[in-house]
């Protein structure tokens, strides 16, 4: 299990980086200055995120146990969940779409776990 949460980090993390160049570089062009935010704050997110991956799945490795592998999982999810609907969110307003916008309110369910993975990895930490 921890193999695939260090595979994850190593290609959400490089999706980070492609991403967060794409906000600095091109998207300014396409949005307004706030939308460039919530991209940038889905970016940010998704690399903390991309350490903690990292985290559990060297943790795994030297001592395994079912919080380390939910708290990976709640880890994906809150990327997925959370970073995921901020770049659906711009790419809504940068096309002009309208009828989705209330796909901001998965944003918040992916903060939830975020915070749920990492009160998981604090019990898998001190379960050893």
């Amino acid at each position: 299990m921890h193999k695939t949460f260090l595979i994850w980090a190593a290609l959400l993390g490089a999706l980070a980086v492609i991403l967060g160049a794409f906000g600095a570089h091109k998207l300014k062009e396409l949005v307004p200055p706030e939308t460039v935010s919530t991209f940038q704050t889905g970016v940010t997110y998704q690399f903390y995120h991309v350490f903690a991956l990292l985290a559990v799945g060297i943790l795994y490795a030297h001592a395994p146990g079912p919080q380390l592998v939910w708290a990976g999982r709640l880890f994906l999810l809150g990327i997925l969940l959370f970073s995921g609907s901020l770049y659906v969110l711009t790419l809504l307003k940068a096309t002009d779409t309208v009828g989705l916008r209330g796909i901001g309110a998965i944003t918040p369910i992916g903060g939830l776990a975020f915070i749920a993975g990492w009160v998981m990895l604090l019990l898998g930490v001190l379960k050893k």
